[in-house]
């Protein structure tokens, strides 16, 4: 995989609405490529939502070429058939990523939300507002669950590749000399 050119899916899992993005990095750019919503409450039951998260994201790998899938962990609530039936969702997901051969890594909401915001109890909004302005987009809050989709994409290119966060700097003065452009006039 050239590591200054490839594409990252990013999905968050999800049996009645599932998100999903594809983020072009090119070389330190990030754009969105595509980002949407899978709309599965309208099918009868578990099993057929399952497969038609299987089948339409490998449509979507087949369809944009991503190289890695970066998707949301299931968050610990307190009802166990939700963690049970969103845990089915992300397998299938993962499923239909590793047939098509990509490289999968799971991130936790909180690990999200601190990578994009740089707090780890964000709100979806406020995860949103911070992408608008990280990739100069204007980002609709009725797609929240397409924007967590493109947050776990960020995050993981933050995570692996030489991201900006990699970075560290010894004060503002050492971080404004190696950013100039990010100066406000």
């Amino acid at each position: 995989m050239n590591k200054d050119s490839y594409k990252i899916l990013g999905v968050d899992p999800g049996t009645n609405v599932l998100g999903y993005a594809i983020l072009v990095v090119d070389k330190k750019n990030l754009s969105i490529q595509t980002m949407g919503v899978m709309k599965l409450q309208s099918f009868k039951d578990h099993q057929t939502k399952l497969k038609e998260i299987f089948l339409q994201l490998q449509e979507i790998i087949e369809t944009y070429l991503p190289s890695q899938m970066a998707v949301e962990a299931p968050f610990y609530g307190k009802n166990v058939q939700s963690m049970l039936k969103l845990g089915r969702a992300q397998g299938v997901a993962m499923a239909a990523a590793m047939t098509m051969g990509l490289d999968i890594i799971e991130y936790s909401p909180k690990k999200i939300k601190q990578s994009i915001t740089g707090n780890g109890n964000a709100s979806k909004e406020q995860v949103s507002a911070m992408l608008n302005s990280l990739l100069k987009v204007e980002l609709k809050d009725q797609y929240l669950d397409a924007t967590d989709a493109l947050a776990t994409a960020v995050c993981h290119y933050h995570q692996s590749f030489g991201g900006s966060q990699k970075t560290k700097y010894s004060g503002w003065d050492s971080f404004i000399k190696n950013n100039p452009s990010r100066i406000k006039k």
